[in-house]
């Protein structure tokens, strides 16, 4: 039961990483070292293929080895980000309260994400 458990985990992590390569607001490296960490206790077969897969792979890798996010990935990010949110935020009514709150957590995902090195850091 445990195991089909860690599976059904690594599987719905799986699916909300990929989402999050196309929607600025679901963050993919977290949801993909969740399906790893899930996948090594349920299936060696599936955390190698994770681990092998040419999309996912060096994401982890980078992630796990130096907590680095390539820049193209960044770059990508920030420009999906503040293109979705620039919209409703400026375009639309939407309550004040709102407006900031949406800003304020771009913001931060923003300054999260450009924290982080581009590169491994070599010793």
């Amino acid at each position: 039961m445990r195991r089909i458990l860690f599976l059904v985990g690594g599987y719905l992590s799986l699916a909300l990483g990929a989402v999050g390569l196309f929607l600025p607001l679901v963050p993919t490296t977290p949801f993909l070292l969740l399906a790893a960490a899930c996948f090594a206790r349920s299936s060696a077969k599936l955390h190698g293929w994770l681990y092998g897969n040419r999309l996912f792979g060096p994401i982890l890798e980078d992630w796990e080895r130096h907590g680095a996010i390539r820049l193209r990935v960044k770059v990508l990010a920030s420009l999906m980000m503040v293109g979705l949110i620039a919209y409703p935020v400026f375009f639309r009514d939407l309550p004040l309260l709102l407006e900031l709150l949406a800003l304020a957590t771009v913001a931060g995902v923003l300054a999260f994400l450009w924290s982080r090195p581009s590169r491994p850091r070599h010793r």
